[in-house]
């Protein structure tokens, strides 16, 4: 019956034929078979819970309680449904998502995606730059304009002269930091009953302010920099696999390959949308029931871990660490898939030599973009913005920006002259359609309030 339930998603969500690169007989996942797979999907989902993303779920635990945890739940589909077009784009044509819209689209439709793409990803690196320095001072008495400048220079040089895959899987260690919330959540007090009902029953509120924070909840979670990051990231996987290809350069999947790659994104972003569920739970309990309802700085989000390290003396200072950790190690992992998504859309749609595989005299261009981008975003963090604050504006304006994204990502999907037989089936068409119908839905109704506020 599992099986039965399987073949069927896999048959809907990825494809309208029998996956020709998969052999009859079914090849078992033990464990360590799991784990290997594990990639462009999990550091996706790992960067979705961004110092941006820390930071929104935060506020909206904070202001509005248990009100808008459903959002996790429900946008499990929808985020999976987007990564996981997005990803099989890049397996099954070789491309990133700025090549296939080069090749089938006209330049105006390309440049003003790229352009898109990479103001929200600056946006979004000014923030998180921001964030980490604010965090790291929590613990270290050196002020923030060194500590930002610090950041930009040390992710700058690991990217361009160290494989981010390399130094990912040390990064990934520090994002354990995440689990601070559920421990949390499980060792206090908690309406489990009223959370189960707020997470399965949709609460909504017509005002400006549960309108943007919402935006910001979806906008997140399903961001513009994700699209291009995983789509490209697949195709650098394939080249270190050593993926044959075609004539015309298509790659000829090996089999089980776009299973693999389904079970590395859906693992990611499963738990992209778990973590956000407990820092909702998290805030809300430790926050919002306590009036505190609107988060200035990292000194008030870190509160929220306060009860893990009570009985502890200093308990406020190592509450502070823990998120300090959390926010950095996240930041680090995070800040150089937006400015890789960023060099990625560009390179190929000037048509230069681009990824994290090459060397930096190899890719100069792609690099360029990469240093360009980390420094303008230093940049912003000195035109006086609040860096929490920042962090809610971005995540809102990555779900405006989206918007149009996701309508080419739609139309891709189930393009068979572009995908051929691996276009998207029934189910994926239908979801990704249905994000984009819910983030237009969003960005339309902030607009709209916003202009009655």
């Amino acid at each position: 019956m599992q099986d039965a339930a399987g073949d069927f998603f896999m048959y809907h969500c990825g494809m309208n034929e029998t996956d020709q690169s998969a052999p009859g007989k079914k090849e078992r996942l033990g464990v360590r078979g799991f784990l290997k797979l594990l990639g462009p999907g999990l550091i996706t989902g790992a960067a979705d819970d961004d110092p941006s993303g820390i930071a929104t779920y935060s506020q909206t635990g904070a202001q509005f309680g248990f009100g808008q945890l459903w959002t996790s739940l429900y946008q499990i589909p929808l985020l999976l449904a987007v990564q996981e077009a997005c990803a099989r784009i890049g397996v099954v044509t070789g491309k990133g998502l700025a090549g296939i819209i080069k090749k089938h689209y006209t330049r105006n439709i390309l440049y003003g995606v790229v352009i898109l793409v990479i103001i929200a990803n600056t946006i979004n690196i000014g923030a998180d730059i921001g964030a980490v320095a604010a965090a790291a001072q929590l613990v270290i008495p050196v002020p923030f304009v060194i500590l930002a400048i610090v950041t930009a220079v040390v992710i700058i040089l690991l990217e361009v002269f160290v494989s981010y895959k390399a130094y990912s899987k040390v990064l990934k260690w520090l994002a354990i930091a995440l689990l601070s919330y559920p421990i949390t959540a499980l060792i206090i007090h908690e309406p489990w009953g009223q959370i189960l009902r707020a997470t399965v029953i949709p609460h909504f509120q017509l005002s400006f302010t549960f309108l943007f924070i919402i935006t910001g909840v979806f906008g997140t979670s399903i961001s513009p920099y994700m699209f291009f990051w995983q789509a490209s990231e697949e195709v650098e996987e394939e080249h270190a696999e050593g993926v044959p290809t075609t004539a015309s350069g298509k790659p000829k999947l090996p089999a089980n390959y776009l299973r693999n790659v389904r079970i590395d994104t859906t693992a990611g972003m499963i738990a992209a949308e778990v973590a956000q569920w407990f820092i909702i739970i998290t805030t809300a309990t430790v926050l919002f029931s306590h009036g505190v309802t609107t988060i200035n700085s990292a000194a008030d989000a870190a509160k929220a871990l306060q009860p893990l390290v009570s009985s502890f003396p200093h308990s406020g200072l190592i509450a502070k660490v823990i998120f300090a950790i959390g926010i950095i190690g996240l930041g680090f992992l995070g800040i150089p898939v937006l400015a890789g998504s960023s060099a990625y859309a560009l390179s190929e749609a000037a048509g230069w030599k681009e990824g994290l595989s090459k060397k930096f005299h190899e890719a100069k261009g792609f690099y360029g973009v990469i240093i360009v981008g980390t420094l303008i975003g230093l940049l912003i963090n000195f035109v006086g913005i609040n860096p929490f604050k920042a962090l809610v504006f971005t995540a809102v304006f990555n779900g405006i920006a989206a918007v149009p994204l996701l309508f080419l990502i739609a139309k891709i999907n189930g393009n068979a002259a572009i995908l051929g037989s691996k276009k998207g089936g029934a189910l994926s068409r239908t979801f990704v359609w249905l994000t984009f119908g819910v983030m237009a839905l969003s960005a339309v109704a902030l607009l709209y309030t916003l202009v009655l506020h």
